[in-house]
This record gives C-alpha cells, structure tokens and sequence, in this order.
C-alpha cells in the first residue's frame, strides 16, 4: 500500500531541505565533484557514440582522456595567458578611451563639457574606475579561486572524478533507476527523460554554441587586426546563451573598440559590424536550430532568475546547479500543469459530465 500523499510530501521536503543545507555548508568542498559530474554529463553523447562505433567503454573513455588533455594543454599554454593579458590591458587602457570620448564630445558639443562640467569629470572617473576596480577584481577573482578553491587540487581531482563518472555513468543510471519508489517509477523516468531532454538542448547544445561562436568571434577579430578581440570574443561567446545579449555586448564593445582604433578606416569598422551580423545569421539559422533545437523549455528571464538567486545563496556551486536545478523545477511545473488541468479542481463537475 502507498504513503498517504501528506507523508510522501514530508519525506520530498526533507530530502529538498536537506539537499539545500549541503550545498550551503559543503559547497566548496563539493565544486570539484559537481564540475567533474557536469564535464561527464556533457561527454556521456560522445562516449556512447564510440561504443556504437566498436570501443569499449573503457577505451571510449580512454580516447576522450587523451583530447580533453591535449585541449587543456593547448589552453593553458597558448589561450588563457593572452586572453588574461589582454583583459589587463583593457582595463589599463580604459581611462585612454574615456578621454578621448571626452575630447571627442567636448570638440563636437563645447557648451556641453567644459572642463568643470559634472558631467566632463564623470566620463573621466569612469575610465579611472574601470582601470582600478577592473583589474582589482580581476586580481581578486583569482586570488579567490587560488586561496579558497585550491587550483592545484581543483585541477587535480576534477579530471579525476570526471573520468570515473564517464567510465561509470551507464551502470550509475541503472543503479539509480533500481532505487526508484516502484509505485512512481514511470513517472519519474517520464520526468526525468523531459529533464534530460531539456539539459542536453541547453547545456549541450548552447554550449557548443557558445564556444564555436566565441571561437570565431575571437579568431575573426583577431584577423581583422581589433585590438582585445580574444576578450571580446571570449565576452560575446560567454554570454551568448541569452538570446541576443552576446551579439549586443560584443557587438557594441568590438565596434566601440573598432571606431578607436580605426577612425576613419570605415571598412575596417564596417568589418568588424559584418562578423556580428555574420555570427548572428549563423547562429539563428544554422546553430542554435541543429544543436538546441527550437523547445528548450529555458525562458532566459527563468534562467536569469535561477542564476542570480541560486548565486546569492550558494555561491559559484550555487550557480553551477542553478541550470540543472532550473530545468527540474521547470519539468516538474509543467507536469502539475498538466495534472491540474486533468482534475476536477480545474474541470469541475461541468468538465466530468462532458467526458
């Protein structure tokens, strides 16, 4: 015989709360294994793609060690040292910019900006602000992440937990699915097939949408001769699963850049323009269509929300789990949707008649 729904409804509570306090109290301690368990997730397509292939799971595993290496390698080596200079640089040159901004309205709009003006002395402190607390937090960004986060050890054990996690992931399923209350067994699979569908559009596929966007958009700039074009580039990509957002954030930082450094060069800016418009054609028509598809089930304003909220309370791992969490909420909403609608609460007895 089945719990009472009150009783089933108190052991789902506590099970919530008590998920909520470790994520609180261990979050640090957990990051590395949330990392390694997201990094297995998004590789668990591909592995299983080798297998139909004829490789083991082992050697399937094995191959993607050895690629996820030499990319991490090629990173460090080459991407992140540039990419960290020319952010330092950009800040350093901020206040340069703000000046010439100044001097370019001051030439264009006198009465509007003398040199006592408050608004004349605003754009100054601007470019000053960004110069220091740009690069104090960049500074403290990572001095955070190497004193409470331990680099050497994040890196050590999340490729680590990531590799068993893939090598395991099938047998891991089967386990969890003999755990399931049998009475809601199929239902939860349901679910859980909805919340799987909806992560693999997202996570997988704006990912991958996000790194070949912010790969062109970097590589692109970078040929055109923008200066900071792998920072804007890395920008653009970053925040590219927000619809439009990217392309509006690179756009106008790349073109802000571009009239700097190319006044008067309008078919270098005009270039610049065209790898935005170029970008935003491609992924509207071709990426986001072939890799996300057209339901994710991820409102932006949603994921906004679980981010900034699960951010506040938990921190980086907050934000980490914030999409997973997002996706799970949004599922099981849409489930009781539809179960309210099937009810008499909603039909009423006018609705039950007509069946």
């Amino acid at each position: 015989m089945a719990l009472p729904v009150h009783k089933q409804l108190t052991y789902w509570g506590i099970a919530t709360a008590i998920f909520l306090i470790v994520l609180w109290s261990l979050g640090h301690v957990l990051l590395p294994f949330i990392l390694g368990g997201a990094i297995a997730y998004f590789l668990d397509p591909v592995a299983d793609k080798l297998e139909r292939l004829g490789l083991s799971r082992v050697a399937a595993t094995g191959v993607i060690t050895v690629a996820g290496l030499f990319i991490f390698v090629t990173m460090a080596l080459l991407v992140i040292p540039t990419l960290t200079n020319q952010a330092l640089a950009l800040f350093n040159v901020a206040p340069e910019y703000a000046k010439s901004i100044s001097a370019f309205v001051t030439e264009r709009f006198p009465s509007l900006l003398d040199a006592s003006s408050t608004l004349r002395q605003s754009i100054d402190s601007v470019g000053e602000t960004i110069k220091s607390r740009g690069a104090e937090l960049l500074d403290t960004a990572l001095g955070s992440v190497a004193s409470i986060l331990n680099v050497v050890v994040l890196i050590v054990i999340v490729p680590v937990v990531s590799v068993y996690l893939l090598l395991d992931w099938d047998n891991m399923v089967e386990r969890i699915d003999d755990l399931l209350p049998r009475d809601h067994a199929h239902i939860i699979r349901q679910l859980a097939r909805e919340i799987d569908g909806t992560l693999s559009s997202f996570i997988r596929g704006m990912g991958t949408v996000c790194l070949i966007l912010g790969t062109y958009y970097a590589v692109a700039l970078m040929i055109v001769g923008l200066q900071f074009g792998l920072v804007v580039g890395f920008i653009a990509g970053l925040v590219t699963f927000i619809p439009y957002l990217g392309a509006l954030i690179g756009g106008a930082l790349a073109i802000g850049l571009a009239l700097f450094q190319f006044w008067g060069d309008w078919f270098s800016i005009g270039l610049v323009a065209g790898i935005f418009v170029i970008g935003q054609v491609v992924e509207g028509n071709v990426l986001t269509p072939k890799l996300v598809g057209s339901s994710v089930g991820l409102h932006p304003v949603w994921l906004i929300l679980a981010l900034s909220v699960f951010g506040a309370l938990f921190g980086f791992v907050g934000m980490l789990v914030a999409v997973p969490v997002a996706a799970a909420i949004g599922v099981v909403t849409r489930f009781a949707v539809g179960q309210y609608k099937h009810s008499l609460l909603y039909r009423g007895l006018s609705g039950r008649d007509e069946d």
